[in-house]
């Protein structure tokens, strides 16, 4: 079993802290992780060609563009389930994680059936941002299995949070039990 963890944030800070702590409790449970930090990765935004629906490449995971994206395509392919991780901004998901997301049209039905956790960390209000991520879930026929929101404003802020670790832990055993199901 293997998980990913997907971090849409633009710092290392809070979202990702709750993706580490959420990874640490589902490679504790027996399943190997890794995290990929989509700030340190140059991906380039969807240009809307088709190409990757031209002669049913979305099986083959195929896009003309050539970035990060071609090494990231075989890891979302062979992961048993997802965990994404966004800041919130004016109420959505973050632009690094939304671009991936647009990115990953070549491989979608590639994910169908797969489970995924989101969390969401926000200044003041988690908005669309959970909504978001359930809809892309459901868009790629994913499973979705739960998510931790909370609210916090300085980097680190959530890692003095016991019930957000207590609760990623808990989310952390769902998502593992959710693979063996």
């Amino acid at each position: 079993m293997k998980v990913i963890g997907i971090c849409g944030s633009p710092r290392k800070g809070n979202t990702e802290w709750m993706l580490r702590k959420l990874l640490e409790k589902v490679a504790e449970e027996g399943a190997r992780t890794e995290l990929i930090l989509l700030r340190e990765k140059q991906i380039k935004g969807c240009d809307g060609c088709l190409t990757c629906e031209v002669g049913g490449s979305q099986r083959k995971g195929l896009c003309r563009i050539q970035d990060d994206m071609q090494m990231i395509y075989p890891k979302l392919m062979e992961a048993d389930g997802f965990a994404f991780g966004t800041p919130v901004y004016f109420d959505m998901l973050s632009g690094l994680l939304k671009n991936f997301m647009d990115r990953t049209c070549p491989i979608w039905p590639h994910l169908e059936s797969k489970p995924v956790v989101g969390v969401v960390v926000a200044e003041a209000g988690i908005g669309q941002a959970v909504a978001n991520l359930k809809a892309y879930a459901g868009i790629c026929s994913m499973r979705w299995v739960g998510q931790v929101t909370t609210l916090a404003k300085k980097p680190r802020e959530v890692a003095r949070d016991a019930d957000v670790e207590l609760r990623l832990e808990r989310l952390g055993r769902k998502l593992v039990r959710s693979l063996k199901a």
